[in-house]
């Protein structure tokens, strides 16, 4: 199978990190960037073959991701309209809805769009994928098994849907970091010396992450069990509870969702 990544950007690099990993002899992988100094690189370290400037045989793959701007992909689109044959596009651009791309392509559909996160850059990314009715069965599988190299994969009915697990997985690592912050903010309002704060706003997380993947157990459970009555940490989860966390958090979502919602408008309906 040959894969062709138009970018070879953060997350096209991530991809084909996680699929060097698999060791499946079949693979040939394909990067179409500007930047030979990077092609060099991502060739020594996976084997790739590469291309400096786009061509017709270029496009001659069963895959093809446009790992690319959001505002070059109508460029691009209009560019390798014309060698459209049976490739399987996947686009990972942010905003650009599969009927703009089709249209872009002059009418090509065989499309799916991925939302991944940039925890995929350690094959522990979730992405959300979203496939027309010209995708077949046995296509789906394939791109799932690209992106189950960089970690979780959720397939979605509804292209809206795409906001919405922009709004969760795709801003969440950003959230998380955030809560991080503020922890070793408060770590270092209680007189810890900054770098010692941040050891343990980190550590707590990754703990606290590692624990929930080994026990099972929902995270309220494992809330409750650290929670004793009239305790330390009861304090804590009050205070949490009373300045509303949950709220906070379920209205920066809403408002990831919207931003995306307005971004996809505004980006699909560029001339």
């Amino acid at each position: 199978m040959r894969i062709t990544f138009i970018g070879g950007g953060n997350m096209a690099s991530a991809i084909i990190a996680g699929l060097s990993t698999l060791g499946r002899q079949d693979l040939q992988l394909h990067v179409v960037d500007r930047n030979p100094d990077k092609c060099e690189r991502m060739k020594a370290a996976y084997g790739i073959t590469y291309s400096n400037q786009l061509s017709a045989a270029d496009i001659d793959a069963d895959v093809v991701v446009l790992a690319i701007k959001p505002q070059q992909l109508k460029a691009l689109g209009e560019q390798i309209r014309p060698w459209m044959r049976q490739q399987l596009i996947v686009s990972v651009a942010a905003g650009i809805r599969t009927a703009t791309l089709a249209e872009w392509l002059g009418g090509y559909a065989r499309i799916v769009r991925v939302m991944p996160n940039t925890p995929a850059q350690v094959q522990l990314g979730v992405s959300g994928l979203f496939a027309t009715e010209a995708v077949r069965d046995a296509e789906k599988q394939t791109v799932t098994s690209i992106f189950e190299a960089v970690g979780k994969t959720v397939w979605l009915q509804h292209e809206a849907e795409i906001d919405k697990i922009t709004a969760i997985s795709g801003s969440g690592p950003a959230y998380v970091f955030y809560m991080i912050e503020s922890l070793a903010s408060a770590a270092r309002t209680l007189g810890f010396a900054p770098e010692l704060a941040d050891l343990l706003a980190k550590e707590t997380f990754k703990g606290a992450i590692a624990l929930l993947d080994a026990s099972g157990e929902p995270p309220a459970t494992l809330r409750a069990n650290v929670t004793s009555k009239k305790g330390t940490t009861e304090q804590g989860i009050m205070s949490l509870q009373d300045d509303g966390l949950e709220a906070i958090v379920t209205r920066a979502a809403q408002r990831a969702e919207a931003r995306s919602i307005e971004l996809g408008d505004q980006l699909s309906a560029a001339e």
